[in-house]
Parts: structure tokens; C-alpha cells; sequence
């Protein structure tokens, strides 16, 4: 049929009439735009057999772009899975495979920087262009502002400065053939990394001369929502949709107690003074406080809704935990006895009520002068709060950031030692395959970083204790560990 219609381009008019017939057997539907395309007059000093291919091979590479983008739409897949697929790479399987080869037992894989296509996953490093210390610190002790930023914001390169750089990809671990929902290191640990899959596994794995995985975890039957390192890192405390909570030796890699709910458990925390108490939460609006040892039951709070994150203070006399609803409250906690009582609860003014994918304490900012309070919702909200210890922890918003909202749950976290430097510093995964830095004390153009190496959602992010390696992990069960550069 090619053959007969280039033989007929000689007569450009012809050309163009079976070009539109053939469309018209293929589809109902005709793209304007193409048939205006067509129906336009060749020039005098034109080619007709030319004019006729072009026409030609433009009307079958908008057919096919049409049915590609059609099933595209019908397998449920966005307009940044569709972006980041059709501008891949030609052998972008075959570089896949080489940067993620795996092996029994050591899983973790060094990247080796200088590779010929390091440009593909290349870190992107921008520096911030206003420090709180030297600029007009007035401004950032208002009691509040807010402000809005799209996930796919481009940060303004002002510079290399060490505290924002990053030298690359540490390694990867790939084992996991489901979505890494919650990552983190061990408790004062530089090199201890564990993360749950929403297979119901818990890898645990060393990331230091030479990365390599130490134990995978199974026993849950459904997602791990969450997990906590004991104060030694010698147990592990998981929570999972399957309504139990584990505790794992991690040295022999066995499950040492099944605590059985009637509900999803959604998030668990060791005490930090009392490793013999755990707090968990979960969607029958409860957090109940078990006693590690003999899985006995302490203590149990009532709230409006499910309990979906939370987190101790640095003197384990207060526990922060956020609903379904969006609702953050201050729970008073008992170390001796395990007691809880509500002190006070903040319930966000915007009308759609997200649940909150994230709650993290940090005993001191350089903004709030004293302990503060991160927060995250599915809708993207974060919001900062300075976290009175004296008014049994009374929350005061300082600051809030609106992103774009999400499918998935994405968690953000403090990024530690950014923040001792400048400004009010998150880190926090998206749903564009990016790692998003933050600096909230920016009323506009609060993106100061972005990592790029993912292909797929980022759900979870975390620091090591020496502030040298940020973790990731994506909806397709791939963790990179991230090294910073070096200050000079």
C-alpha cells in the first residue's frame, strides 16, 4: 500500500486523498491538526514524491502516538510515567541491568562514577541564595507564613557549596521486587539500613566496605507500614496491614513475638528511654502501648481517627502522632508505668482532610531557637511546627509548604545537617522518580536541591546518623544510598 502511494505522490492532490481514505478505514476519529497538516498547498519548487512520504509517514506516527497514549491511559500511568517513558534511553534495559546487578547475599552494588552513561543518572547540586545567619534573620522569626511549590520545580543554581552537594550514588540495593514503603537507618548508626516492602519483608543490610545485606525478614503477609530500631539495634518492631506487630532479632534474623490486633497497624515506635515499652498505632483509632517482653498489653488511647504516624521526643515524656484525618496531637506518655493522656491536638484549616504520612521530632532548630515538630499529609502539605516541652507539648505553626498532591504516601524528613547551616531544611521523596531538598524558610522558590537517579515514585527518604548518606526507595523496590560530598 506504501508502494502504491508514493507512486501516486507525483499528483500531490491524489497523495493527499489516500492518505485521508486510509486514515478513515483506521479510525473514525481524524486528528484536525493532521488533516490540516495535509491539506496544505506544496510549494512550486517542491518535491512531490517528497511531499508525498512526509504526509505518508505523518499519519501513521500520529496513529501510533494516539493508541500508545491510549494505552498509556488505560493501565492507569500519569503523565510523568508516560514523559519519563518516551524520553528513556534506547538501551535503557541494558543500563538498568548493569547498575542494578544483583547477587545472592550481597545486594548492595557499588557505582563506580566514572561509566560512560553516568550522565543518565547524574546528581544535580544547587546552593542556597540566602542564609538566615547573614541575611535579614528578622524575617524569619515571624510567627508564620506559608508558601506553595510544585514538585517539578527547577532550583536556581547559585553555586557548589559542600553542605548541598551530593558526589553521587553510593550503591543500590535491588533484591526487592515490591515497593519499599518505609526506610531507615539504625538508631545512632552511620551504616545500619533497613527497609520494608509492601510484600510484607524487612531486608536489613550494611552499607558500608563492601554494602551487602545482612538478613531479609519474612513473616508479615501483607505491607509493612512501619518499623522502629531498638535503642542497641538488636530488635526490630514492624507493623503491617496484616493487623500484627513483629519483633525481629536482627542477629539471627528470627521473629521473636506476634503481637495480633483487629486492625491495621500503621505505625510502631520503641520508647526511647524504655525500650521495654512499644507505642503502636492503628486505624481503629487507637495507640496501645505493649510490653515488649511479654507483649502484654500496658496502656490504651482512644482517638477521633485511625493513627497513621507518630514519634517520641528526645525525653520519651511525650509522644507526637498524626490521624487519617490530618489532626496532629500531643500525647503526655508515662515512662515508668506506660500511661497516655491527650495534652493537646492541632487540626489543620484546609477543608480535604489527608492522612498524615509523616511525624518527626528533632530536639533543636536554629529557626523555632528550641524542639520542633515536621509534618507531612498524602495532599503534599508540610508544615513546621516549634514544640513547647513546658506546655506539655504545645504546637505552634512557624511555617508551612504546599506541594503538589500525591497518590502515594511519600514521607519527608528533616535534613539535619542542612539545617544547622542554613535556613529550615526537608528532604522528601515525589511522585515524579525526584528527591526534593526544601528550605522552608522561603516564601518563594523553597526548591533549593533535587536528586535525580529514580524511574519510579520515591516514597521514603532517610539520613544516617553522620549525615554522609541519604537513603531512598521507590514504588519499584529499588534503594539508593546517596553520599554527600565532603566539606573542605
Amino acid at each position: 500500500m506504501a508502494e502504491n502511494q508514493i507512486e501516486n505522490s507525483n499528483n500531490p492532490t491524489t497523495a493527499t486523498e489516500i492518505i485521508i481514505n486510509n486514515n478513515n478505514n483506521n479510525s473514525n476519529v481524524v486528528d484536525p491538526d493532521l488533516f490540516s497538516c495535509m491539506l496544505q498547498p506544496p510549494t512550486p519548487d517542491s518535491d512531490p514524491q517528497y511531499i508525498g512520504i512526509r504526509r505518508l509517514l505523518l499519519s501513521l506516527k500520529a496513529h501510533s502516538g494516539v493508541l500508545r497514549r491510549k494505552d498509556w491511559r488505560c493501565n492507569g500511568k500519569g503523565y510523568a510515567a508516560y514523559r519519563n517513558y518516551i524520553s528513556r534511553p534506547r538501551n535503557w534495559e541494558s543500563l538498568l541491568t548493569q547498575s542494578y546487578q544483583s547477587t545472592t547475599g550481597n545486594s548492595g552494588q557499588w557505582i563506580p562514577s566514572p561509566i560512560p552513561f553516568s550522565h543518565l543518572f547524574e546528581v544535580d547540586s544547587w546552593t542556597s541564595s540566602r542564609d538566615v545567619r547573614s541575611g535579614n534573620l528578622a524575617s524569619s522569626h515571624r510567627d508564620s507564613f506559608s508558601s506553595t511549590a510544585s514538585d517539578n520545580c527547577r532550583p536556581r543554581r547559585r553555586g557548589v557549596e559542600p553542605a548541598y552537594s551530593f558526589v553521587g550514588m553510593h550503591c543500590i540495593f535491588d533484591q526487592c521486587k515490591a515497593a519499599v514503603t518505609v526506610i531507615k537507618f539504625g538508631y545512632m548508626s552511620s551504616d545500619l539500613l533497613a527497609y520494608g516492602a509492601s510484600d510484607g519483608t524487612l531486608t536489613v543490610c550494611n552499607v558500608s566496605d563492601p554494602p551487602s545485606v545482612i538478613k531479609q525478614l519474612s513473616g508479615h503477609s501483607k505491607d509493612v507500614t512501619d518499623f522502629d530500631f531498638s535503642s542497641n539495634n538488636q530488635y526490630i518492631a514492624s507493623s503491617s496491614v496484616d493487623k500484627t506487630v513483629r519483633v525481629w532479632d536482627i542477629s539471627k534474623g528470627l521473629c521473636i513475638r506476634v503481637i495480633y490486633g483487629v486492625s491495621s497497624q500503621l505505625c510502631v515506635r520503641f520508647h526511647p528511654v524504655n525500650n521495654n515499652f512499644l507505642s503502636v498505632g492503628n486505624s481503629n483509632k487507637e495507640i496501645t502501648v505493649f510490653n515488649f517482653s511479654t507483649g502484654r498489653i500496658i496502656n490504651k488511647l482512644v482517638f477521633d481517627s485511625g493513627i497513621t504516624a507518630m514519634d517520641h521526643d528526645h525525653t520519651g515524656h511525650l509522644l507526637f502522632c498524626g490521624d487519617e484525618q490530618g489532626c496532629i496531637y500531643s500525647v503526655s506518655v508515662g515512662s515508668h508505668i506506660g500511661s497516655l493522656s491527650r495534652s493537646h491536638r492541632y487540626r489543620s484549616s484546609s477543608k480535604h482532610k489527608c492522612p498524615v504520612t509523616t511525624v518527626q521530632y528533632r530536639s533543636f532548630s536554629l529557626l523555632a531557637q528550641g524542639p520542633v515538630l515536621l509534618t507531612c499529609t498524602q495532599d503534599g502539605s508540610l508544615t513546621f511546627f516549634s514544640v513547647s516541652l513546658e506546655i506539655q507539648g504545645y504546637l505552634t505553626l512557624r511555617c508551612s509548604l504546599k506541594l503538589v498532591s500525591r497518590i502515594h504516601n511519600i514521607r519527608a524528613s528533616f535534613c539535619p545537617l542542612l539545617s544547622l547551616d542554613k535556613g529550615e531544611y526537608i528532604v522528601a521523596g515525589s511522585e515524579d522518580s525526584n528527591v526534593y531538598f526544601y528550605d522552608l524558610t522561603r516564601p518563594k522558590h523553597t526548591c533549593v536541591n533535587k536528586l535525580q537517579g529514580h524511574r519510579f515514585p520515591v516514597l521514603d527518604v532517610a539520613w544516617n546518623h553522620g549525615e554522609n548518606f541519604l537513603a531512598s526507595s521507590d514504588l519499584y523496590g529499588i534503594v539508593i544510598v546517596w553520599k554527600r560530598a565532603k566539606a573542605n
